[in-house]
């Protein structure tokens, strides 16, 4: 009697096999190998946050990688697929606040928890690699690379402005601020100065657009998000001057053409000359006040709303005219680009019209086409390909390009100009005001200044502390013993640096650790690292498309040019998962529908829950979760084990008689291998496999008699494999006798010789309606084709002896008759 399909059973037992047998273990090299450079690939996705459960998410994420790891071992590669924890930062900071408990207990609780949800889904994982960036032993080479980065001057302290809760005494974080109010106690969030650390990544700014070229298997949308972040843009440096003072307000601008048209004058509310220019005046209340307001507002929040402002008294004068226009502050204006003041030409630019119409400023056109008169004045002139200068003194009449050119020049000869290169790009504000993170290894003299903590001193340990929420200045300021120290350098007293780092900078090189993971004398060996990398394949969701992804890449520029590894990006290829939702909404606790990936494990089982996560649709699109669609894969996976039952059960002498031969169920059966291996290794695509291996299956339930039945069988099992690994493994036992595992089993490959098709079915239509439907040999030639279709007594009926005007062949496919 065939036993029933019990997932639970068989899960624990091959989960056990491939624990005990450390089955997905892959060494390092040995000297030999890595002079060989043998067959090998690295499949990483982004590591998950410690902040609690898994959820379904993270199944598709994981079980992407994991069809990838067991099809490119199978194909005889050796794969590495390790697995770690961004342990550090916010969201666990924030489990552990809410719980009220230490946040390396809340951490260490929840990597114990999303340990075991790995083991429970299966996920082929080298256990052997993981890490952790809370430990001790990671963050020590953390520690390590930032005094690299500091010795090169690319790690550095200055003064920058921060949102800030009033009521809670705390630095807040972007996503802690809604709607202009921490999220935590509803206060309305300021602006404030504070000195911070900062990586000097708009050093790289253009190493990071150039070598893209390099990124040839990433999605397009990323690198067009990347090189927006980056922003390069060429025109020129402008200097305007406060009147009466004779400060200088530089401002960069693409359109120097446009100098001439320039009214009024806009400070971002972050710009550190906005309380000097007010100071004392009858202004300064009210700007200040605004500056305040607009503090918590989001950059896309600023952009988005009605244009507002404050005039703070004060006139800048133009360079090329002399003119003293208005200086007002103004949150349309971000301290992110160019810097963070503009000359605001409204007849030419839409967002200074609507502040200058909403205001009553001058708007003056000073650009126009050669073909038409100037606008009415007020109007808003777009860009046009034949532009000319007009009231614009003595440039008038040229042409936009030279104009700039022009412009420009006069402005260099008299020192006031130059020609100039801006990104949006900013330096990477490191810092964080939190307990819960990566010591940054400087200490505070005040002989010395700053000093980099020694070497052979590190790591410097995260110190224990009970109170570890924000108050007005970092935990660790608390945490005196701690912080009172010696200085390296003249031994004097000194104080430890008391912010942490932000945790993307422990996830700028997680990768590279993970290929020597143990290595107690550097970060990690350099031939090993350009053994394993770049990373072949990494998989990680689109919301990290300009920072981690872009951190990572700067942070691997510096380390080649440190000599730390010989290649310029860390991976080779990615792919970005789409987002899962529930009821067309996306999952968050705070509606509570986020699933739970075990809670249909223990109902269904993890290889189902594995198929249905990936059987949804393309895995780069966005898709909904039906709880209903899981009892499908969990029929299709029991007919499954009734087919391979079924063929077990097959007498060894009928057995040893079968050629699968080259029939249509063979045939089939190897345009499947080709489809399943074509569609996950090239394209990408791992809903249509599925799909193929469910029709093969149902081709092997209409023809059990025919001798490929036991091939076909056998093929449907081993294409499942990366998919559903547990059942799949039990049934290669029950058809194979126990003689081989699967997953060390050579992955098969299809006979180009039985792709083609013997017989394909041909549509027959009467003017564009289906009258019948004719099997015939694949190729069949035009005119035996039509002589077969003609002989159909169907179609005869309904060609009815009407004359046929048109005959439409589309060979293989479709005969219709125009009557």
């Amino acid at each position: 009697m065939m036993e029933k399909y019990d997932p639970q059973t068989i899960e624990a037992k091959w989960q056990k096999v491939w624990a005990d047998e450390l089955s997905f273990h892959v060494p390092n090299p040995s000297p030999e190998e890595l002079a060989a450079h043998r067959d090998r690939t690295y499949v990483v996705e982004m590591l998950p946050y410690p902040s609690g459960d898994l959820h379904m998410g993270h199944t598709l994420n994981y079980t992407i990688g994991d069809v990838i790891t067991h099809v490119r071992r199978r194909k005889g590669m050796q794969v590495l697929r390790p697995m770690g924890y961004d342990a550090f930062g916010l969201p666990a900071e924030n489990a552990a606040i809410k719980e009220g408990a230490h946040p390396r207990v809340v951490t260490e609780r929840n990597i114990a928890s999303i340990r075991k949800q790995m083991h429970r889904m299966g996920w082929a994982i080298d256990w052997g690699r993981e890490i952790s960036t809370h430990q001790p032993e990671y963050y020590r080479w953390t520690q390590w690379l930032f005094l690299r980065f500091f010795e090169r001057g690319l790690a550095y302290r200055k003064e920058a402005p921060v949102k800030w809760c009033p009521n809670d005494q705390t630095v807040l974080a972007n996503e802690q601020v809604v709607d202009g109010r921490c999220e935590r106690c509803g206060a309305e969030v300021e602006a404030k100065s504070l000195t911070q650390w900062f990586f000097r990544i708009t050093d790289y700014a253009d190493a990071l657009l150039d070598e893209m070229d390099l990124l040839e298997d990433w999605p397009d949308r990323v690198l067009t998000m990347q090189r927006n972040w980056i922003g390069r843009s060429q025109g020129a440096r402008v200097v305007f001057r406060v009147e009466g003072s004779g400060e200088q307000l530089p401002v960069f601008t693409t359109r120097p053409d446009t100098l001439f048209g320039a009214t009024f004058f806009v400070l971002a509310p972050e710009h550190s000359l906005v309380s000097s220019l007010v100071a004392g005046s009858e202004h300064e209340a009210e700007v200040l006040d605004y500056v305040r307001r607009t503090a918590a507002r989001s950059e896309v929040e600023r952009e988005e709303k009605e244009k507002d402002g404050v005039f703070t008294g004060r006139f800048a004068v133009n360079p090329v005219n002399g003119e003293a226009i208005p200086i007002w502050v103004a949150d349309y204006v971000l301290m992110g680009y160019g810097t963070g003041a503009i000359m605001a030409v409204p007849a030419h630019d839409e967002r200074d019209h609507a502040f200058a119409e909403r205001y009553g400023i001058e708007i003056r056109q000073v650009v126009g086409s050669s073909a038409v008169d100037v606008a009415e004045a007020g109007a808003f002139v777009s860009h046009s390909a034949d532009e000319v200068l007009v009231n614009s003194g003595d440039f008038s009449g040229l042409s936009s390009p030279d104009g700039k050119v022009a412009i420009t020049a006069s402005l260099a000869a008299e020192g006031l100009g130059e020609e100039a290169i801006a990104y949006r790009l900013r330096d990477w504000l490191l810092s964080r005001q939190r307990y819960w993170g990566c010591p940054i290894p400087i200490i505070h003299c005040e002989k010395c200044g700053e000093v980099p903590v020694p070497d052979d001193q590190l790591p410097v340990v995260l110190p224990e502390i009970d109170d570890y929420v924000p108050k007005g200045r970092s935990p660790l300021a608390a945490a005196e013993d701690w912080v009172a120290t010696t200085c390296p350098k003249c031994g004097g007293s000194a104080r430890r640096e008391t912010d942490t780092m932000d945790t993307f900078v422990d996830s700028s090189w997680y990768f590279i650790r993970y290929t020597d993971p143990h290595d107690d004398r550097l970060p990690f060996d350099r031939e090993i690292a350009d053994y394993w990398l770049p990373v072949n394949q990494y998989i990680g969701g689109i919301e990290h498309a300009v920072l981690h992804l872009l951190y990572a890449r700067f942070f691997t520029k510096v380390m080649n040019e440190l000599g730390l590894v010989g290649f310029r990006e860390p991976f080779a290829r990615l792919f970005n998962q789409g987002m899962l939702t529930a009821g067309g909404a996306k999952m968050s606790k705070s509606k509570g529908n986020v699933i739970n990936p075990l809670e249909f494990v223990e109902r269904y089982g993890a290889d189902t829950v594995r198929l249905y996560t990936l059987f949804m649709g393309p895995a780069d699109e966005d898709m909904d979760w039906q709880d209903t669609g899981l009892e499908g894969i969990w029929r299709f996976l029991n007919r499954l084990w009734r087919v391979a039952h079924e063929q077990a059960a097959t007498p060894v002498a009928k057995l040893a008689e079968a050629d699968p031969g080259d029939g249509e169920l063979a045939r089939k059966t190897h345009r499947t291998i080709a489809k399943v291996t074509d569609d996950i290794e090239r394209r990408f695509y791992f809903h249509t496999p599925i799909a193929a291996v469910m029709e093969l299956v149902n081709e092997i339930q209409r023809h059990p008699e025919d001798p490929a039945v036991r091939f076909a069988t056998e093929t449907a099992v081993s294409l499942i494999q990366p998919y559903a690994p547990h059942v799949a493994e039990e049934l290669w036992g029950v058809l194979s006798a126990g003689g081989t595992r699967l997953w060390e089993t050579r992955w098969p490959e299809a006979d180009p010789a039985l792709l083609a098709v013997a017989e394909v079915e041909v549509v027959v239509q009467v003017n564009g309606k289906l009258r019948d439907r004719l099997h015939v040999a694949a190729g069949t030639g035009k005119d035996e084709l039509l002589a077969a279709v003609l002989a159909s007594e169907r179609v005869q009926a309904h060609l009815d002896g009407h004359e046929i005007r048109k005959t439409i062949v589309v060979p293989d496919r479709l005969v219709n008759f125009v009557v």
